[in-house]
């Protein structure tokens, strides 16, 4: 759940910001070390996605709302792969699925109708070799996702943009 805030305050240009205490002997407690290692190793891969990117036209799509304020963290439904979250740098587009599709990702902001901003060269997993199969429609991108799942929480397809 850290992770995926991380990704939609990220969307947002926002930054977020970790507060982690120390014991009494300045050691980390093991369960944050957890966390911060499993969020480390996830933008290991991920990263690129991440940092150095500004945020896209649209932040967000998908059906999972997201709430803000004191003590919300523990009424947050789970995201799935419908959520989708956008950051971009130079000609490339990240769309980061919070969640692993049944099928195919399908993006509705990058359907032709929609999306007049560029074409798409190409559409790449981050952290996966494979060649990915995918095709634009007039309503969507739809995505066939790699047959190994690169990483854990989040999924990042890495976009191409010709202009």
């Amino acid at each position: 759940s850290l992770l995926h805030e991380l990704i939609d305050i990220v969307s947002k240009n926002g930054c977020l910001l970790l507060n982690v205490g120390p014991r009494a002997d300045g050691t980390i407690p093991e369960e944050a070390q957890k966390i911060l290692l499993e969020m480390g190793e996830w933008l290991r891969v991920n990263g690129e996605a991440i940092y150095g990117t500004r945020p896209w036209c649209i932040a967000a799509e998908g059906p999972t709302e997201t709430r803000s304020g004191s003590f919300s963290d523990h009424k947050e439904k789970a995201f799935t792969a419908k959520d989708i979250r956008f950051t971009t740098k130079g000609d490339t587009l990240y769309a980061i699925a919070l969640g692993w599709p049944e099928k195919d990702f399908r993006i509705a902001a990058l359907g032709r109708k929609q999306f007049a901003r560029g074409i798409i060269a190409g559409v790449n997993m981050l952290g996966s070799h494979e060649t990915l199969s995918w095709k634009q429609t007039k309503r969507e991108l739809r995505v066939t996702p790699p047959a190994v799942r690169p990483c854990e929480h989040a999924y990042v397809l890495e976009i191409s943009l010709r202009k």
